[in-house]
């Protein structure tokens, strides 16, 4: 692997064990919280400076569907991300403590559950576009590269799997409450179990990425049938 790749790589895991590691505000506390969430600022600022060809070719090139999905998709991500540093920077008691701010902690509190739940639900999206990358990675590394049909159908299965309990937890989580701020409190349980909490928001992340990344699959195949009927 080449060395540009594998740092592009350690940042992604890096964010998104950030990422699960912020949602989980009650196990962690307001402290960590806020310095976690300065890292994942850090490391998103990081993630676009190794992608600068990403913004170089932004206005380059023919879009197809596909290409203007993915657009929009890291677009309003970018908007959740700076929607998430600014009002965390204005409710900060830590970190940015220095900085003062007492006006607008209502609007604040409000956009920042708006911008975390849509901004994990995006960034799961984004990966599981890009996922063709880590299958192909552990096909080099497990039984699959000489058996290709039985890592398919494993991957599909173990992905349903995934996909079907992240639904359950998007239902029993009530996550569309946050989505569409209908509370303005997110409820926290501090009595839960760590595993629990976790298992519940990774399957929530696998069920993007199985969308994403089926969804993508057969766009292809439909596009590649059309390409041959002509």
């Amino acid at each position: 692997m080449k060395p540009k790749i594998a740092v592009k790589l350690a940042v992604d895991i890096l964010m998104t064990v950030l990422l699960l590691l912020l949602m989980g505000y009650q196990f962690w506390g307001e402290a960590a919280h806020e310095w976690i969430g300065a890292g994942m600022f850090l490391l998103f600022v990081a993630h676009h400076l190794l992608n600068q060809s990403w913004h170089k070719n932004i206005f380059k090139g023919k879009y197809t569907v596909l290409r203007a999905v993915a657009l929009v998709i890291d677009v309003l991500l970018l908007i959740c991300v700076l929607a998430q540093m600014y009002s965390g920077i204005v409710m900060s008691r830590y970190v940015f403590r220095f900085l003062s701010i007492e006006a607008g902690m209502s609007f604040a509190r409000r956009l920042h559950i708006l911008a975390a739940f849509w901004g994990f639900l995006l960034l799961s999206l984004h990966l599981g576009l890009h996922w063709n990358m880590f299958v192909g990675m552990l096909r080099n590394k497990i039984f699959v590269k000489q058996a290709p049909m039985i890592g398919k159908v494993l991957s599909a299965v173990v992905g349903i799997l995934i996909a079907g309990y992240g639904a359950y937890a998007f239902i029993q989580r009530d996550i569309s409450a946050y989505l569409f701020l209908k509370s303005a409190f997110v409820f926290l349980d501090y009595s839960e179990p760590k595993v629990l909490f976790y298992v519940d928001y990774l399957a929530l992340m696998g069920l993007c990425i199985f969308i994403a990344h089926y969804g993508l699959k057969l766009y292809r195949q439909i596009g590649g049938k059309r390409r041959k009927a002509k």
